[in-house]
């Protein structure tokens, strides 16, 4: 008998991470309309605030005010909450990306900064969120980095190398905690209007003095959807590997980007 595909998350509770805005954000208004319980996370507790009254009423949210430049402040505040309230089902990891330039004059602090943000954070989180993963049976962690794990971008060296780290980590934990009912995907967003993408546009206008307009048309050309994407269109791909109807894909990078990566 074939099962109905369920995306119901009733009675599951997400830590969603960098959540006040673009593919977080997204990602949060996403789950909670599917009935989960929904924990934000982010350093400006102002914005925390305001997405919260945007989420579905139906669950029971919270949120925690962390700077993800201190892995062990994270780790902290999360265990204390989890002491308090509950554990999580589902983790997303997602940080705002490196700042961009050519890798060869990236100075060692920038590759620290963003080792620290990316790598380092993800796995406290894993290391925090799966006891109790592995105890419900099911659990679900997300990363969501980027297309450069496939191909990398031009005038985002740092970012290139951080990304491939986060997606071998990945790849390793899913083989390590696939027998628990626990897997682990990333999510590779392709060119998404968000905020990180117009600063992108902006500054890559001024460095090669074409207008704005010209530097994005050209960028939606490079796309076989010759649009960027909704960051809702990405937070639905994420949705979906959190839910039930995802519980044998386990270690894959997903593309979400119209087709503009060139390799399979």
């Amino acid at each position: 008998m074939t099962e109905k595909m369920n995306f119901n998350l009733n009675n599951k509770n997400a830590l969603v991470c960098g959540s006040t805005q673009g593919i977080g954000k997204a990602t949060a208004i996403a789950l909670a309309s599917e009935g989960a319980n929904i924990t934000l996370v982010a350093r400006n507790e102002d914005k925390l605030k305001q997405v919260l009254t945007e989420l579905s009423s139906s669950g029971n949210h919270n949120y925690i005010v962390a700077d993800f430049s201190n892995p062990d402040a994270l780790k902290e505040k999360v265990s204390a909450f989890i002491k308090k309230n509950h554990g999580f089902h589902i983790l997303i990891n997602n940080t705002g990306g490196p700042k961009g330039g050519p890798v060869f004059s990236a100075s060692i602090k920038e590759f620290e900064s963003a080792f620290t943000q990316h790598l380092k954070c993800n796995h406290v989180l894993a290391q925090t969120t799966v006891p109790f993963m592995k105890k419900e049976g099911f659990g679900r962690i997300i990363n969501i980095i980027s297309t450069s794990v496939k191909q990398p971008l031009d005038g985002l060296g740092v970012s290139n190398t951080i990304r491939g780290a986060v997606a071998n980590w990945s790849k390793t934990l899913a083989n390590e905690l696939g027998s628990f009912g626990i897997t682990v995907n990333n999510v590779l967003p392709g060119a998404t209007k968000t905020e990180r993408l117009a600063e992108i546009i902006k500054n890559k206008s001024s460095k090669i003095e074409v207008s704005v307009e010209d530097v994005s048309n050209a960028m939606k050309n490079t796309v076989p959807a010759k649009r960027f994407a909704k960051p809702e269109e990405t937070a639905n791909a994420i949705t979906f590997l959190a839910s039930e109807a995802a519980s044998y894909i386990n270690g894959i990078n997903l593309p979400v980007d119209g087709g503009r990566t060139k390799s399979l």
